[in-house]
């Protein structure tokens, strides 16, 4: 089965980026990448954009083809809000809390949506009691530093938006034309951080499929984004081309909610396909690690919670705090296998691609550089 490819924090991970790039503004902190002093940072953030899925399309996208760079890992789980929250703050998962796409809330009996930020009843979490620590645009700030992020409108000012982004000056912009004229603007600032998000290439790996034509329409379109921001940077600058995770069609599902070996002795199956937290009812813990690794034997790495946080799954610590909205039984697939929940969980029973695990396929994404004199 291989070993999970366990995420490099403080090596080489999303959460060592950010700070980098402050670092290399001259805001302090660590620059654990090594990163060159410049007057102005871009960051492109491509959701979606796995390292291994671009480079087996290369000829798609010849300009992120021919820049200089490598590898980071995404962290754990690979996923938008984790790995979006990584980078907003510069700290591993295991401290600033985002530990998956569906959470227990410690002691409330419910799980808690961190994309959609909702909890049952309509009720919403308040994104500093959930996320309580200092972002890295916070931090920007106070070095003098001004932190714009060009993402869509309709993402100001959300829950999620709040929790990871805190302190940015959002600067909301839909299409690929308004997005390069806000960057523009943004660094026209003497000392800018910018941030300029496209999300368009992950729904389409969802619906259809990483390496289908869709997704390859819109890998071409960041292609060509990407060069026109590289075109956009006034001298000492840099560009950063990233991603938050990778993905990988599937081609088998197993659906948790109606496999009654994996729903015995379960209170709340939270996570997602490819990460799932297991919550299990009072004293059934071993029962549901034990039928979880049996009924998943050959497609999963099906672990306990202190298993999972011993092995640095989450970072090298994590804080008491959170440690009970980690499952107690943490099953992450590295076949072609997903682990769907079709009653709770409809539209996403019905992707193709998906994304989470501790794969290659999954953990790596790009960090490409340009810089300008």
């Amino acid at each position: 089965m291989g070993e999970p490819v366990v995420p490099r924090y403080g090596l080489g991970s999303l959460a060592d980026a950010s700070g980098s790039m402050l670092a290399a503004l001259g805001g302090g902190g660590s620059n654990a990448l090594g990163l060159p002093a410049v007057d102005r940072v871009c960051v492109f953030l491509v959701d979606g954009l796995g390292a291994e899925l671009l480079r087996a399309h290369r000829d798609r996208a010849p300009f992120l083809a021919s820049l200089d760079g490598g590898t980071l890992t995404a962290g754990f789980p690979a996923t938008t809000v984790t790995s979006l929250c990584s980078l907003g703050t510069g700290m591993a998962p295991g401290e600033h809390g985002m530990l998956g796409l569906m959470l227990a809330v410690p002691g409330a009996g419910h799980l808690f949506n961190c994309l959609r930020w909702t909890l049952p009843g309509g009720a919403m979490m308040d994104p500093a009691v959930w996320q309580p620590a200092a972002t890295v645009y916070q931090r920007a700030a106070a070095a003098g530093i001004t932190a714009g992020y060009v993402g869509p409108a309709e993402l100001e000012g959300t829950g999620l938006t709040e929790a990871v982004f805190r302190g940015v000056r959002y600067l909301p912009a839909d299409s690929v034309d308004d997005r390069i004229a806000a960057v523009r603007r943004a660094l026209e600032e003497p000392r800018a951080h910018v941030t300029v998000y496209y999300g368009d290439l992950d729904a389409a790996g969802h619906l259809a499929g990483w390496g289908s034509e869709e997704w390859l329409r819109h890998l071409e379109i960041v292609d060509r984004m990407a060069e026109r921001l590289a075109e956009a940077l006034p001298p000492g600058s840099a560009l950063y081309v990233t991603a938050d995770h990778g993905m990988v069609n599937a081609a088998r599902k197993i659906d948790a909610e109606t496999t009654p070996a994996l729903m015995e002795g379960v209170a709340l199956l939270g996570g997602e396909a490819r990460a799932r937290h297991v919550y299990a009812e009072n004293g059934a813990a071993p029962a549901v690690l034990e039928a979880w690794r049996e009924t998943l034997a050959g497609d999963a790495w099906v672990v306990s919670r202190q298993e999972a946080v011993e092995s640095g799954w989450f970072g090298p610590t994590v804080r008491e705090a959170w440690l009970e909205r980690i499952g107690d039984v943490v099953a992450v697939p590295y076949t072609d296998l997903v682990i769907i929940a079709s009653a709770s969980h409809r539209i996403e029973a019905l992707f193709t691609g998906f994304h989470g695990s501790m794969t290659a396929a999954e953990q790596y994404v790009p960090f490409l550089e340009v810089t300008t004199r």
